[in-house]
């Protein structure tokens, strides 16, 4: 990355709240007309999936994941994910060397239930298999999940909800598998809110099957179009059904950082989510800010048109 000045750095009070409650924000990056824009124009982009990370249905999982890692692919996106403005923040408190190693979108309709509270430490969630691991001993483990909102992310249209400090202690074991079984995980009420994980159960995966997430310290976080939040992936988050109050969808994008140290998808050939299977052959982490002096992972280039293409980091003894 070439250097530049830095000028988004969170305070160092700023820092200490975040490590205390686990997020920070919201900030803005696009005002609310900007982004209007940029994303009309941007869903029209993403119809076009020839250059699309996994783009063959064939392989099972493809289908279900059509728009993971679109930054590998839109111009739009692959900007955003290395705007300074997030970049800046994502450093202070990961340091200098960061990779973005996943993006996936977030929408809610009229209607839609709320998302179940959960945390992730590896994102072995769904396959049981770790898809990020941090060198024994250095760090926290989880990423950082920088989410955007798209469009206006009101309580009421399915915004974000968070409960401060919970960064501190995993409650779910994530190398417990979860059974994919959307027709029985769709809409169950859950002290009394219709919540789902995209046709998981995330109880499944409690340490303490009688533990219950303590809503009442609960928080939501409201944005408005263009703004953005960081927070752990360990951190507990849900968020709220769409009330169908308005007819307006709710869309999120949410890229995930971690530092150079960490291995992405180590040993793995295939991602597994929602019940299938879809191959790495054509991704790659993104190099954001820094140097990697570690190779684990195989790395993606930019290109003057804003897409990327995929390089191999040298001396790297895992990884896809």
């Amino acid at each position: 990355m070439s250097a530049r000045q830095h000028d988004y750095l969170l305070t160092a009070d700023e820092v200490a709240e975040f490590h205390r409650t686990g997020y920070a924000g919201p900030f803005t990056l696009y005002e609310p007309d900007e982004i209007e824009r940029e994303w009309a124009r941007t869903r029209q982009d993403l119809t076009d999936r020839s250059g699309a990370v996994y783009r063959d249905a064939s392989d099972g999982a493809a289908a279900d994941l059509p728009n993971y890692d679109r930054h590998l692919d839109n111009a739009f996106l692959a900007d955003h994910i290395t705007q300074p403005r997030i970049v800046d923040r994502v450093v202070s408190v990961l340091g200098p060397d960061v990779l973005c190693w996943r993006s996936d979108f977030f929408p809610k309709y009229p209607g839609n239930e709320g998302t179940d509270w959960h945390q992730s430490a590896t994102f072995a969630n769904a396959s049981g298999r770790p898809q990020i691991q941090w060198p024994r001993g250095s760090g926290p483990g989880g990423s950082l999940t920088v989410w955007c909102a798209f469009t206006d992310a009101t309580a009421d249209m399915g915004g974000l909800q968070f409960i401060p400090g919970t960064h501190r202690t995993m409650h779910y074991d994530e190398t417990k598998r979860m059974r994919y079984d959307p027709d029985r995980n769709i809409s169950v009420v859950k002290n009394g809110v219709r919540r789902g994980f995209f046709g998981y159960d995330y109880r499944e995966l409690q340490i303490d099957p009688d533990w219950q997430p303590d809503e009442s310290k609960a928080v939501s976080m409201e944005l408005r179009a263009g703004q953005f939040v960081i927070f752990w992936s360990r951190l507990m988050h849900a968020s709220h059904p769409h009330a169908g109050r308005t007819k307006r969808m709710r869309m999120g994008f949410s890229a995930r950082y971690v530092p150079t140290s960490v291995q992405v998808y180590p040993g793995a050939s295939e991602v597994e989510e929602y019940g299938g299977r879809a191959s790495l052959d054509r991704y790659g982490t993104v190099l954001v800010s820094g140097e990697d002096r570690f190779g684990h992972n195989r790395v993606a280039v930019s290109t003057t048109a804003g897409h990327v293409f995929r390089r191999r980091n040298g001396g790297g003894p895992t990884g896809p």
